[in-house]
């Protein structure tokens, strides 16, 4: 798993610009699905056909997209002015190295800050605005820049890769963009496992691997009217609530297993999702946490209020320091996650003829 992560979290991809993580995954599946299909906003779509008629079809979804940036302008000085794409802190952004994706292949660079010793000259409780900060790539002018092959409109990523933490016997990591390079993993794992195990009964599967999620559910709020799936899960990373920041209230824990959400911004799951995740858990001895907080929004939020409505659900991965350039996430709670998406699946014909008010 760790392999598998490491090469997708250190692709250039944030929202609008996810081309190389889709080559990535379409490589890494291809050969492993019935039908594979790229729609008009540019969402992965991965159909395993079932093995058994009678039961549901499931949409899966985990979004290929990171928060990164866009090159908006070049200096004369040869720095580059940049906008967001997605959620950011500001205070994070000073001194962070970051990745362009040329004309050429990718290039490194700084986002610039100023040096302590000026700081006596400045308001030290200041927080720059992104629009004031600049990056800097080594250039002395614009010309040098244009010779990079760096223009504006162009993606930009934080330029962190992903590593083992700590003495690396922890089995945890940390890097850019586990969210939510962490949920394709478990899909890809997913349909590794379906694919080495054709026996197993289950209806239509469809593994998606969305786009734009970090700027609205944009890419998931166009996938069901076309599939029409019965059932819908999304596999997305949910900030822990672990540490002794003054705001943390430990109640999603590093470690002890996927998250399963109640609620969040754009979605109260459907209780009878939620009952299956929880029946299931609870009968493989899988480790699980219950999930209600407000401060984010998945695209689950999108997909139940398409077409008629879809009866949806989330498995959460725990992850620290969410939208950062130094996530940490645990590989064995990945590891759990496919264990608790996939009895999902296998035990989803319990859900056939039932509805809201069977819950």
């Amino acid at each position: 798993m760790y392999e598998l992560l490491k090469g997708l979290c250190e692709l250039i991809g944030p929202s609008g610009f996810e081309q190389d993580v889709q080559r990535f995954i379409k490589n890494e599946i291809q050969d492993k699905v019935d039908v594979l299909e790229i729609d008009a906003l540019g969402n992965l779509i991965a159909t395993v056909k079932g093995t058994d008629p009678e039961m549901p079809s499931i949409l899966l979804a985990a979004h290929a997209d990171e928060i990164g940036f866009i090159v908006k302008k070049i200096e004369p000085n040869g720095t580059l002015r940049f906008e967001l794409l997605g959620g950011f802190d500001n205070r994070v952004l000073l001194a962070q190295p970051v990745a362009i994706k040329g004309t050429d292949g990718y290039i490194e660079g700084v986002i610039g800050t100023l040096a302590v010793h000026y700081v006596k000259w400045d308001d030290p409780k200041r927080i720059a605005s992104h629009r004031d900060m600049y990056i800097d790539v080594g250039a002395a002018s614009a010309e040098e820049v244009l010779e990079m092959g760096i223009k504006v409109g162009q993606p930009i990523s934080y330029g962190s890769g992903l590593k083992l933490a700590g003495d690396k016997k922890r089995n945890r990591v940390v890097g850019k963009a586990l969210d939510d390079r962490a949920g394709c993993a478990v899909l890809i794992e997913l349909i590794n496992r379906l694919q080495a195990n054709p026996e197993k009964l289950y209806g239509d599967i469809y593994c998606v691997f969305t786009v734009q999620e970090e700027v609205g559910l944009r890419g998931a709020s166009v996938l069901s009217p076309n599939k029409k799936p019965d059932f819908a899960l999304a596999i997305d990373t949910t900030p822990t609530s672990d540490t002794y920041d003054v705001l943390m209230t430990g109640t999603r824990v590093l470690g002890q297993g996927p998250c399963i959400k109640i609620a969040d911004k754009s979605l109260i799951s459907h209780p009878l999702v939620t009952g299956l995740l929880e029946k299931v858990a609870g009968e493989q001895d899988i480790p699980y946490q219950q999930e209600i907080f407000m401060g984010i929004g998945t695209d689950a939020g999108a997909i139940h209020m398409t077409s008629t409505g879809v009866s949806s659900g989330v498995v959460s991965i725990p992850s620290r320091y969410t939208h950062t350039p130094i996530e940490v996430v645990d590989l064995d709670d990945l590891e759990n996650t496919v264990r608790l998406v996939e009895a999902f699946v296998l035990s989803s014909k319990e859900l056939v003829g039932k509805n809201f008010l069977d819950t």
